[in-house]
């Protein structure tokens, strides 16, 4: 469940009180720990999510950033322009030892009762921080950069691209067995300029990871990708998350059963009568069909959600059964739609 670890978890709130600075909670061994392991304890989830932010890598690049609590992320100097971009340096692991560390310690302790997952942020999502400088709800700057300094945006890209991957390879070889990427805010793109902005830069992380560590499966979410689905077939990942604005059984059409999918119960269900969210958890597996789909939201758990709604998505996805839910079922080869 995305962001399965978080705000809605009263130990979560504990903790926070105790160590109010994001930063710090996501960038401290024993604290990533405890809250990574905190749902997992809870609620027994199948996957264990590394406690950590897309933006964590920043400045192992160079890029400074602090979280303000009204703001959210703020970078003091935005890279616009050439020469920033020949400032950013290659990613210095050695600054991000308390991820590998953390992983390292989270395998251990589950234990192989789950699968450890990490994740990053794609090159595009990244770079609308690093750009803008933070939040914002319009993305002008960067989507004018391509533009008016596109050759400067391709730097920027590729350099996060080639910075993104190394982490992926320092996550997978600190003990992750799967990486979901986040494009975020690919789905602000119109389809074409994803394709020309985004996608590009996507493929590089997956070729490199392919040949790296192949056995590892890559899951990318875009936040918003109704439009994006196809094009989203050839970047090489294993899986494909859809938002909860995405029918699942239109979006399995349209994706074909070569490819998995991960999603996608509207986070609000968890706020409904549980017989509601009980229905609703059913319709989505029985949509996505028996094979090659991973139950999750169609984005992360809101604030607020009640634990006992979360304990409830978990307990009725354990009680299925794929021989009673699909009894007759005939698959379908679906081809995606080119």
């Amino acid at each position: 469940m995305m962001r399965q670890a978080g705000r809605y978890m009263a130990a979560y709130q504990a903790l926070a009180k105790r160590h109010p600075s994001f930063r710090e909670r996501s960038e401290t061994t024993d604290l990533i720990v405890d809250i990574t392991l905190q749902p997992w304890r809870a609620f027994a989830p199948d996957g264990v999510i590394l406690f950590s932010d897309i933006l964590t890598p920043l400045p192992a690049i160079g890029v400074p950033f602090d979280i303000s609590d009204s703001k959210g992320p703020v970078i003091q100097s935005p890279v616009r322009s050439e020469e920033q971009v020949r400032e950013l340096v290659p990613i210095d692991l050695d600054m991000l030892q308390f991820v590998g560390e953390s992983l390292k310690i989270l395998r251990s302790e589950i234990d192989g009762k789950a699968a450890l997952l990490g994740f990053v942020g794609a090159p595009w999502t990244i770079a609308t921080y690093v750009v803008e400088g933070g939040m914002t709800n319009t993305y002008t700057n960067i989507k004018s950069m391509c533009h008016t300094a596109p050759n400067v945006l391709r730097g920027l890209l590729s350099h996060l691209a080639e910075a993104i991957s190394d982490y992926i390879i320092y996550q997978v070889n600190s003990g992750a067995q799967c990486i979901q990427i986040f494009d975020s805010w690919g789905g602000q793109l119109p389809p074409h300029v994803w394709e020309q902005w985004s996608k590009p830069y996507i493929k590089q992380i997956v070729n490199k990871i392919k040949i790296k560590c192949p056995h590892v499966p890559l899951v990318l979410y875009i936040n918003g990708n109704g439009g994006l689905l196809e094009r989203m077939t050839d970047t090489g990942v294993d899986v494909i998350g859809l938002d909860w604005t995405v029918d699942m059984a239109d979006g399995r059409r349209r994706l074909g059963n070569r490819i998995s999918v991960q999603g996608n119960v509207d986070p609000a269900f968890l706020f409904s009568p549980l017989p509601v969210l009980t229905d609703e958890i059913h319709r989505v597996v029985k949509s996505a069909g028996p094979k090659g789909h991973i139950l999750n939201l169609g984005h992360g758990v809101l604030v607020k959600t009640p634990e006992e709604a979360v304990a409830h998505f978990f307990d009725v996805t354990r009680s299925l059964r794929y021989d009673t839910l699909f009894q007759g079922y005939v698959a379908e080869e679906l081809q995606h739609v080119a």
